[in-house]
């Protein structure tokens, strides 16, 4: 059985762009594959977290990964910073990247351009330490986006390196996995880009988001003055609408609002309010889980537990063969 992994970074609550663009294929993969999803917590030490922050964070992303689908039986659900052995793994790793490399990622080059003031090693070596996520598990199939596909393309370049250096084919190639279907791209509210955390808390519906919460985002989704022409192509910002539609929404329903559209009859109010209402619909039964998870610390913390010790299983056997083949051997 092939080895997939995935990690999401531990910044905040899930939103449908996780839900849709990846965790619904997550819960279909756990089924067939060794499947391995962690919490990215040391990738978000290079924003400087509080301690307080970092918990309740890593906290809300394991409940939303159970509440969403998840199986903590049938895949490793884990905290990066509980298995150790990335850690070691990421060091050595590092003794084999290369500054030039480092310095052409286009995620460090955007890091730079976004935080100028936080310019950290953490940064510069970030594809080293996603490297070490993958390859502790010897994975072959890593679900990841179009921004995400060059940091692929270095785990393989380490992992190779590694191999190349020593002589030896431990490290299997990691290629990138969309289990036979293109990747489902949710758009943001704000009329441009893809829905995400980091363009800020009104671009992005979260799983966990309360019914009047998703009204209000959704009433102020970014519009234009409405179609001067019919049949005309849509704005972005009126195509992300109709595209957050399609997800969640009957076709009948989509169908009628696109009819509206291309006769010039279109209300984006009654657009608005059909979709939120939609999307409360959609993530009700989430919603309701992670209510209920969240209060369950006794689980959450067995959960945690569990991952941690079958990650562990995977990463140590991985970390023997490594320090072997390296040269460290107990005298």
């Amino acid at each position: 059985m092939e080895t997939v992994v995935s990690g999401i970074r531990s910044t905040g609550n899930l939103h449908l762009g996780n839900y849709y663009g990846a965790i619904q294929n997550f819960i279909k993969m756990q089924h067939e594959y060794n499947c391995y999803f962690f919490i990215a917590d040391l990738h978000s030490l290079t924003t400087h977290p509080t301690p307080e922050n970092l918990h309740n964070s890593v906290k809300q992303v394991l409940v939303e990964y159970l509440a969403a689908g998840i199986d903590p039986e049938k895949a490793t659900i884990y905290v990066q910073s509980d298995v150790p052995e990335i850690s070691e793994l990421y060091l050595y790793l590092n003794m084999n990247a290369y500054l030039g490399e480092l310095e052409r990622s286009t995620s460090f080059k955007d890091k730079v351009r976004a935080q100028p003031d936080n310019v950290n090693a953490g940064l510069l070596t970030y594809p080293v330490l996603m490297a070490a996520d993958i390859i502790i598990h010897k994975a072959t199939k890593v679900p990841v986006g179009k921004d995400q596909e060059q940091h692929l393309e270095m785990a393989r370049t380490f992992g190779n390196r590694f191999n190349r250096l020593y002589n030896n084919d431990y490290f299997p190639e990691p290629f990138a996995f969309s289990y036979g279907e293109s990747l489902v791209k949710i758009p943001g509210l704000d009329g441009k880009g893809k829905m995400g955390k980091s363009e800020g808390e009104a671009n992005a519906i979260f799983l966990a988001d309360a019914p009047e919460v998703i009204r209000k985002k959704v009433m102020r989704a970014v519009t234009d003055s409405g179609p001067t022409q019919e049949n005309q192509q849509k704005p972005q910002e009126i195509q992300n609408l109709f595209d957050l539609m399609k997800v969640v929404s009957l076709e009948e329903t989509v169908q009628y609002y696109d009819h509206a559209y291309n006769t010039m009859s279109i209300r984006y109010g009654d657009l608005k309010k059909q979709l939120a209402e939609d999307m409360i619909l959609a993530t009700a039964p989430i919603r309701e889980k992670i209510n209920d998870i969240a209060g369950d610390a006794g689980y959450i913390r067995k959960v945690a537990r569990l991952g941690a010790e079958k990650a562990r299983e995977s990463a140590s056997k991985t970390l023997r063969d490594v320090r072997e083949i390296i040269g460290f051997r107990s005298f």
